[in-house]
């Protein structure tokens, strides 16, 4: 009898315990809602005035996911599939952080690269033209004095002619003293990286970090069972060759199977929420140790009389940068072609991921340069970080 009344007693206890959880968790949820308010209309808004068809966003604050949500369609059609968080985006150029720079990095903290030794010291074909004095720094940096970019598919065939093309390029200016953003420097370090491993980059990149960090959607070459869930790019007008176009955007990815050094991954935010948490967290993730956080800081910190980072870009420190008004001085981050950036700032905590297939259908829509500092700027108002 004791027991059935301590038991009647503790059921109303336990129902109204469960009913505050629920109370707390329904107010905590619209205090989240009210409070990126700005940032869903910001991108409602966005969306109407045609920067993209639909995009995913995600917002980290102090080690916590406080935004995660996507907006928009995979195209500009009425009927399209909407976009959700788990929509998968061509990165771009976001390939050259997330996978090439990651991937030197661990390859230097285990003394298999250094990479203020000359490309040609693992790369001998590459000296040609004059270019034995430039060291992989110079093509993290994007100074090594190569040109910006080519469509090879005007003089390649394979993705071997592609590589002869860059080994036997001239050099526009002497190594270190100019800076130009090249897709040509980072398919070499790709190159780099599969001649020093004797594994492929696609390979280095899966048993590396996309397994162990279990990103499950983040892919080169995606199959035909995922299309319906891949925002969609432009149709490519230059593709001359008989065999199959590769599905990424990048034409030189394209020639060269698929992807290379600077472009060829596909992922969502949710991955790349995981990705980011890692670097933020000093190269550590559900305690496994992926990087020093000594590495962290060497490849990702603004380096005296250089506008750029290890393999990332910095924020600006003259005139308005992609991150907006707000981030600070020591933020690094990178853009995609595509439409997709990361920007993190260790001094605010804080990191947007934006994907956006802003290239759909035509890559000459290019108001998402306008967008991309007004996105960080309203993130950081709602988190009242202006300061």
């Amino acid at each position: 009898m004791k027991q059935k009344m301590q038991s009647s007693v503790h059921k109303p206890i336990g129902f109204f315990l469960v009913t505050i959880l629920f109370v707390i968790s329904l107010h905590t949820t619209a205090a989240a809602t009210n409070r990126f308010r700005a940032l869903e209309a910001f991108m409602e808004q966005s969306i109407a005035d045609g920067v993209f068809p639909g995009a995913s966003v995600a917002v980290i604050y102090k080690g916590d996911v406080v935004f995660h949500k996507a907006f928009g369609r995979l195209t500009y059609d009425k009927h399209s599939l909407s976009a959700d968080t788990s929509t998968i985006y061509d990165l771009a150029s976001l390939n050259k952080p997330i996978v090439t720079t990651s991937i030197i990095m661990q390859l230097t903290e285990r003394d298999s690269l250094d990479i203020d030794a000359p490309v040609a010291r693992y790369l001998p074909e590459f000296s040609r033209q004059g270019k034995n004095s430039v060291t992989l720094k110079n093509l993290l940096q994007h100074n090594s004095g190569l040109v910006a970019h080519k469509f090879f598919i005007k003089t390649c065939r394979t993705a071997d002619e592609v590589l002869e093309a860059i080994y036997n390029e001239k050099l526009l200016s002497p190594p270190g003293t100019k800076t130009t953003y090249s897709d040509l420097g980072f398919i070499t370090l790709g190159t780099v990286i599969e001649r020093v491993t004797g594994n492929t980059l696609e390979e280095n990149f899966q048993e590396r970090f996309s397994k162990p960090l279990g990103m499950q959607s983040s892919i080169f070459n995606p199959p035909d069972s995922l299309l319906s869930t891949i925002a969609p790019t432009e149709t490519d007008t230059l593709w001359s060759l008989p065999g199959p176009r590769p599905l990424v955007h990048d034409h030189n990815a394209a020639l060269l199977g698929g992807y290379a050094g600077h472009a060829g991954l596909f992922s969502t935010t949710g991955d790349l929420v995981v990705f980011v948490k890692m670097l933020m967290h000093e190269g550590r993730y559900n305690n496994k140790r992926f990087f020093r956080p000594s590495t962290v800081k060497h490849f990702t910190k603004r380096h005296p009389g250089h506008s750029r980072a290890l393999g990332w870009d910095l924020r600006s420190l003259n005139g308005r940068s992609s991150s907006g008004s707000y981030f600070s001085a020591d933020s690094y981050g990178h853009l995609g072609y595509t439409g997709t950036s990361i920007w993190i700032d260790p001094e605010k905590e804080l990191a947007v991921i934006t994907l956006t297939n802003r290239v759909h259908p035509s890559s000459e829509n290019i108001k998402i340069r306008t967008f991309r500092p007004m996105l960080h700027d309203t993130v950081v108002k709602c988190l009242g970080l202006e300061q």
